[in-house]
């Protein structure tokens, strides 16, 4: 059974700041120094998702010379991905703010936008969505490739909606925050399970600009990935489109096979072509792995969520009072 959310009518309003980091290194200063100048953030979480540089030695040194900063930083025992680090930090904040401000560490999203996020939801908004205005930084195959995502996403989800351009820079107001971290399925789709929640989001837009240090950790096949698990997610349609390929294939192979007793009957036997034997054993070989491949990706997600292993581990919790 979901747990009513807190009457936030009770508690002192608050903004806190959930980022997730990841060798971070070259950003993660000035980043602090940029979100903790807003006047509207009394709190910054920082999840870091088993970084391999100094990203967690300069956070920690950064928080004893200025034991006023309000930084919380979260120490995940190994990397657990993005999703899970973002969990982590909701998990943490979901009981002592009014709302939270997620947003990516890398400065590629504006701190300096924060305070009209918070302008909207005192206003009355439930999510308040950044979404980027301009693709100029990006190369014209990501831009395609984003594009086309969108749109067969939401040609195969009919429950929700995605907005092209909308991040995971977003505000929410605390029963979204609530929402969000009781569901807990293991391949999570954060884009697709914020807009399932029902809660109405405001679109702000922004500029994206190049990354000022540091190395993204996204690659093209991560980000295929990423696409997989928010189609798989929300659609089974990827399964009955296989039910139409097999009805489709095997009409024209039933009438192939009429041709066949026709052309015999009228012209006697002929010994078939090896070479269209072979292209059409390949073919409907290939089909059928492709067949296989797509139901073995959702048994495998049944695999993971019925083990109900816990999302993340923290290791430390570094708390500046």
């Amino acid at each position: 059974m979901i747990s009513p959310p807190p009457n936030i009518t009770t508690m002192k309003p608050s903004v806190w700041v959930v980022a997730a980091c990841f060798n971070e290194e070259d950003v993660i200063i000035k980043f602090i120094e940029r979100v903790i100048a807003i006047p509207e953030v009394n709190r910054l979480v920082l999840v870091d998702d088993g970084s391999t540089d100094c990203t967690v030695s300069k956070i920690i040194n950064y928080t004893k010379s200025f034991p006023n900063a309000k930084v919380t930083l979260l120490e995940l025992t190994r990397n657990f991905g993005k999703e899970a680090a973002m969990l982590a930090g909701l998990d943490h904040v979901k009981e002592n703010c009014s709302a939270a401000v997620i947003i990516d560490s890398d400065l590629q999203h504006p701190p300096e936008l924060i305070p009209e996020m918070v302008q909207k939801w005192r206003e009355g908004a439930e999510v308040v969505t950044a979404v980027r205005d301009a693709r100029d930084q990006e190369s014209r195959l990501k831009i395609a490739s984003a594009t086309w995502f969108y749109k067969i996403f939401n040609r195969l989800v009919d429950s929700i909606q995605l907005k092209e351009g909308a991040g995971d820079f977003r505000l929410l107001s605390s029963p979204v925050v609530q929402a969000l971290t009781q569901m807990r399925e293991f391949s999570r789709f954060s884009k697709g399970l914020l807009p399932w929640t029902g809660y109405q989001s405001i679109h702000i837009t922004y500029k994206r600009i190049n990354r000022i240090g540091g190395k993204s950790s996204w690659n093209p096949f991560k980000l295929w990935n990423y696409a997989i698990d928010g189609i798989f997610s929300f659609s089974v349609i990827p399964l009955k489109i296989w039910t139409f390929i097999g009805i489709s294939v095997s009409t024209v192979s039933f009438f192939y096979a009429l041709l066949i007793i026709l052309r015999t009957a009228l012209n006697g036997i002929d010994v078939p072509g090896y070479a269209s034997l072979i292209v059409t054993v390949l073919f409907l070989g290939g089909i059928q792995l492709i067949g296989v491949g797509v139901l073995g990706d959702y048994i495998g997600r049944i695999y993971v969520d019925t083990k109900a292993r816990p999302h993340y581990f923290i290791r430390a919790i570094h708390l500046n009072k």
